[in-house]
């Protein structure tokens, strides 16, 4: 069974049961500190650029690896995205496989070596920067502006997978969505890398007139972050009056469906999901089921293609 992240993970200090966990932290601890000196070998037949995350989740990874995708594409580079075959993420393979050339198997390892036999220029890997065996030509790592680092804690303490002074082996930082703080994330992310090159980017609706704003809407999503979800419907004037929040990659029932549609039929509202947790619903509920397609809009494009390209 798959469980909702902990809201306490989010609030922007640990609170008491934060530190009652942290004793929990310390196989990721000790595996963070031996990681540092694994030898990981780069590819020298083919470039690869990694999309990852810090923060556990909910970061916006997939649709940044697309949009890169989409961006080296109209470059004219032979690009494929890689995804690593996880049994409870088949909603981000359906996504990445309609919108990319998607490469899936068991290691990453084994997706470089398909995609230099297939003739690929540039591999994308959406996550990875944990992974034990290879090193990327280019390290990328998203977060969402509003939650940032959470508490700043490491699992299960806290949302990270890596403390925030990791920050020093990636080449970008992607900050999605809005937020009062950025001054105060951009001067802590360059006191830990000078260097590093940071981009805001935010989601534009693309099929926003086939909708009546004068609805009512019921929705439902099993994402990593789902506010964000309801933030960019209630920024286009969505009336949303109701809201049905599940776990990340979750996997719908009927039954969980069948409810949702009664709730709806009951109370006069329209139903609304993501792109992604559309892709796993059964042909039979999608007539009365409809779903928001977004782009990644990015700050300074021009920048990011500069640092993609060089």
């Amino acid at each position: 069974m798959k469980l909702k992240k902990p809201s306490f993970w989010d609030l922007t200090r640990p609170n008491f049961l934060s530190y009652l966990l942290i004793p929990f932290s310390l196989p990721i601890i000790l595996k963070n500190f031996l990681f540092q000196f694994l030898k990981k070998n780069k590819s020298s037949n083919i470039k690869t650029i990694c999309v990852g995350n810090i923060y556990l989740g909910g970061t916006g990874k997939t649709p940044l690896t697309i949009k890169i995708s989409q961006i080296l594409k109209d470059k004219g580079i032979k690009v494929a995205t890689i995804k690593k075959n996880y049994s409870n993420q088949k909603d981000e393979q359906l996504l990445l496989k309609q919108k990319t050339s998607l490469i899936i198997t068991d290691s990453r390892k084994d997706a470089i070596t398909k995609g230099v036999n297939e003739k690929y220029d540039i591999l994308v890997f959406d996550d990875g920067l944990q992974d034990k065996k290879i090193d990327f030509d280019i390290k990328l790592v998203c977060f969402k502006s509003k939650i940032w680092i959470g508490n700043g804690q490491l699992i299960p303490a806290g949302p990270m997978r890596e403390k925030i002074s990791s920050l020093k082996r990636f080449d970008a930082v992607f900050l999605n969505g809005s937020s009062d703080n950025f001054e105060k994330i951009e001067k802590q992310i360059k006191s830990i890398n000078l260097d590093i090159k940071i981009f805001k980017t935010f989601y534009k609706i693309l099929n926003i007139e086939i909708y009546n704003l004068d609805s009512k809407y019921l929705i439902f999503s099993g994402i990593g972050d789902p506010s964000s979800f309801k933030d960019i419907l209630v920024e286009n004037k969505f009336n949303v009056v109701k809201e049905i929040i599940f776990p990340d990659h979750y996997e719908y029932s009927l039954d969980d469906l069948e409810k949702i549609q009664y709730i709806a039929k009951n109370e006069n509202l329209k139903i609304m999901t993501t792109e992604k947790d559309y892709m796993k619903i059964p042909s039979k509920f999608k007539k009365e089921i409809k779903f928001l397609t977004i782009d990644l809009i990015i700050q300074n494009e021009k920048k990011l293609i500069e640092l993609l390209t060089q």
